[in-house]
């Protein structure tokens, strides 16, 4: 069933965003050397943006449906995003950081994503599963929807990054096998981006089981941050892979690659969640995912993301039985 998949694929985003914060921005052989494979979320550790900004991106779809627009996203920084940030945002991408910065300007999507010089940020990718999920079995529109969110944040690589993730996830919503999830995925961006040359190199390196391979292909050893979507992306999707499309494996795998690990390990985790469901996801990892605590964005504080699960399946069921679904639609947290 659809709510099994969505469930399962929002909760294994979840577990990996957990299971990968503390290995973040680190290297394999530091994560080896810390926690020996790190395979255990930390009790009480919880999520990160990555999470939070996902539940941001499922109650812009039960709001907007379908025909939700950059400027409707705009709007919703604006009214909700904006005025819950009284000093430095907290827990924020660099692509959301020069969002709201833009908008404090007075700036408009396209432009929002595009004046800072981080619109290759895996903003987009971290909270694209949710398009995948409400498109599910249409990668061509999850990767359109998730485009209309990232013009207010991203641009380039970003947005490439964003409409892999969703592709694939609406690929793996449909019961595609992980060849055909990863292939989806690398259908929706160009083929001669950096984002579609890195995928291919992950795909062609996990099918040779070969994660050296993998990292000389993909990794910027030369840049201080680890927050480039073609090199995060294609991380995740070469683990869900090597993972044999299996939830604990694909996401263990991502998080000891290190690099972005909460955003490379949740990203694995959408995907193979999406295929085998809520039932994939191991129970000692579903007991430590509690409701959001609203660090990064306050007004999701308290939201599960279970409970956004079923509302991204009710939007869909609206969206496909009568319509898009009106504008004054209730939030997540009204029911």
């Amino acid at each position: 069933m659809i709510i099994d998949r969505a469930r399962g694929c929002l909760l294994a985003l979840a577990a990996g965003d957990a299971l990968g914060r503390p290995a973040e921005n680190l290297e394999p052989a530091e994560i080896a050397r810390r926690f020996g494979r790190l395979t255990e979320i930390e009790p009480g550790g919880g999520g990160t943006d990555d999470t939070e900004y996902t539940l941001f991106a499922a109650d812009l779809l039960c709001r907007y449906g379908a025909a939700m627009t950059p400027d409707d996203v705009a709007r919703e920084y604006r009214e909700r995003v904006l005025p819950a940030i009284a000093g430095p945002m907290r827990g924020a991408g660099f692509s959301e950081l020069g969002a709201v910065q833009a908008l404090r300007r007075g700036m408009a999507p396209p432009m929002t994503g595009r004046w800072h010089p981080h619109g290759w940020s895996d903003g987009l990718a971290m909270r694209a599963a949710p398009y995948g999920v409400f498109a599910a079995g249409d990668p061509a529109e999850a990767a359109r929807l998730v485009e209309v969110d990232g013009a207010v944040s991203n641009s380039g690589e970003g947005l490439h990054g964003g409409r892999a993730v969703a592709a694939a996830v609406a690929a793996a919503m449909a019961g595609a096998t992980p060849g055909e999830v990863a292939a989806a995925g690398v259908a929706a961006v160009p083929a001669d981006s950096w984002t579609g040359r890195n995928l291919r190199a992950a795909v062609a390196a996990a099918a040779a089981g070969d994660a050296g391979r993998l990292r000389q292909a993909v990794v910027v050893r030369h840049y201080p941050w680890t927050d480039l979507a073609p090199e995060a992306v294609a991380l995740a999707f070469a683990a869900y892979l090597l993972g044999g499309g299996d939830v604990e494996e694909s996401v263990v795998t991502a998080a000891n690659l290190g690099r972005d690990a909460d955003t490379t390990a949740a990203i694995a985790g959408a995907l193979a969640g999406a295929g085998r469901g809520e039932g994939a996801v191991p129970d000692r990892w579903a007991r430590e995912i509690g409701p959001a605590t609203g660090r990064c964005l306050p007004f999701v504080a308290g939201r599960h993301v279970l409970d956004a699960a079923g509302g991204l399946v009710a939007a869909r069921e609206r969206e496909h039985g009568q319509g898009r679904a009106p504008s004054g639609s209730p939030h997540l947290d009204q029911g």
